[in-house]
């Protein structure tokens, strides 16, 4: 069962996940926030695999909740929720390390399998979120460039991973696409990450849109 911890300060809005996520027969929401400030303890209390934090709340935000988990000695997998499509929460979020960003209106369908990959490992990038990231970070092609160069240091195996990783794959989804096994794809995950310094798949995956291996 895939344990989920919900932040947002719309009650609303935490209903509407909640519905749609246990509606799920392998996933269930066993905490809820309405503020960043008692994220981490609830984090402490439940073990959840993971949490899916509001970036603007009008007590302490996401980022703060973000910056007290990542703290932990064993984080969940921690997507950022946002009605905006890009904005230096978002760009900062991504500093810090978040593993995922998802707008709000996501299709259920699309939030549930979401929540699936970051429980497996997997990086979630919401395009509309990263085609505005790639252009906010910096401009054009002095974006692109050092991006380009990045990739062009990989392996041809390894520009299959990160091209992988890019779409949200997780481990195991990545090596029955390649045809190897889940501890192979590990290193070479490991070595994708060491190689371009990225912190996390989801930064791995912000390279391979800048670098244009994805679309």
């Amino acid at each position: 069962m895939i344990k989920v911890l919900l932040a947002d300060d719309e009650d609303l809005v935490r209903s509407g996940l909640r519905t749609i996520l246990s509606s799920a027969d392998d996933i269930e929401v066993v905490a809820e926030a309405d503020d960043g400030l008692h994220v981490a303890e609830l984090a402490r209390q439940h073990r959840p695999h993971v949490a899916l934090l509001d970036i603007r709340m009008r007590s302490a935000d996401g980022l703060v909740a973000l910056r007290r988990l990542r703290a932990l000695p064993e984080p969940p997998a921690i997507a950022m929720l946002t009605t905006f499509d890009v904005d230096e929460y978002v760009q900062e979020a991504l500093r810090i390390g978040a593993n995922g960003f998802l707008l709000k209106d996501t299709e259920p369908a699309q939030l549930v399998k979401a929540v699936r990959d970051l429980a497996r490992g997997g990086a979630v990038l919401d395009p509309g979120v990263a085609a505005r990231l790639v252009t906010a970070v910096a401009d054009g092609e002095r974006a692109a460039e050092p991006a380009r160069r990045l990739l062009e240091s990989l392996s041809d195996r390894e520009r299959e991973v990160v091209g992988l990783i890019g779409q949200g794959l997780s481990n195991a989804e990545i090596g029955n696409a390649l045809h190897l096994s889940e501890a192979t794809v590990k290193g070479y995950v490991s070595a994708v990450l060491g190689k371009i310094g990225a912190v996390n798949r989801v930064q791995a995956a912000l390279v391979a849109y800048r670098g244009g291996l994805i679309a």
